[in-house]
């Protein structure tokens, strides 16, 4: 039995499944689509400073124009929201939200644990459980500026239309602070090839 052989057997390669891969995988392009297509939406009008507002440069941006803008935003946005219906569909048939959302267990992991492996798998599925709700009121909030004529009503949750921007654009920053959490913890519990193994 060679030396590799007994690495390969006492640090097996992680492997994730299909259904995952292509779960990243679509929600890097959408999420790529939806932000710099946003951007140029921004452009056109600012949601901080108005007509006044710092506009971002143009490497950042996607569509050319205001309407080119909404096109690729919209477009995207329903791959984003199928995309989370399916995987959400998959891991509730397969039961492997047992494994991916916080539990009683992993309160009481992160309170009292001196293991830091298990602290870090607990600070994971903290970091799932916490990225839903923002998902939901990004695509919430995303409904009431792509149709506010027919979902009034999402408007008049926030008070204001400048109220209802506000929020949809806060929902950027925290999915992108999202990702880099979601990537250490994973570097932390599997390393690399954890990593490696949502995409390849």
């Amino acid at each position: 039995m060679t030396a590799d052989s007994v690495q390969g057997r006492s640090h097996p390669i992680p492997r994730q499944r299909k259904p995952a891969k292509i779960f990243h995988w679509v929600n890097i392009i959408s999420l790529l689509l939806m932000m710099t297509s946003g951007l140029q939406i921004y452009n056109a009008n600012p949601v901080f400073g108005g007509r006044n507002g710092i506009p971002f440069p143009p490497i950042f941006l996607l569509g050319g124009w205001l309407a080119g803008g909404r096109h690729w935003h919209f477009a995207a946005m329903w791959l984003f929201a199928l995309n989370l219906l399916w995987y959400g569909v998959y891991i509730l048939m397969t039961r492997r939200w047992r494994h991916r959302f916080i539990s009683g267990k992993d309160v009481k992991a992160l309170q009292r644990t001196q293991n830091q492996k298990r602290r870090n798998y607990a600070w994971h599925r903290l970091a799932y459980t916490a990225i839903i709700p923002i998902l939901l009121l990004a695509i919430f909030t995303g409904l009431g500026m792509y149709k506010p004529a027919q979902f009034h009503w999402i408007v008049d949750c926030f008070g204001s239309w400048q109220a209802l921007r506000i929020v949809h654009f806060a929902t950027v920053p925290l999915v992108v602070i999202y990702a880099v959490i979601h990537s250490w913890l994973s570097l932390k519990v599997g390393g690399s090839r954890l990593v490696e193994s949502m995409f390849w």
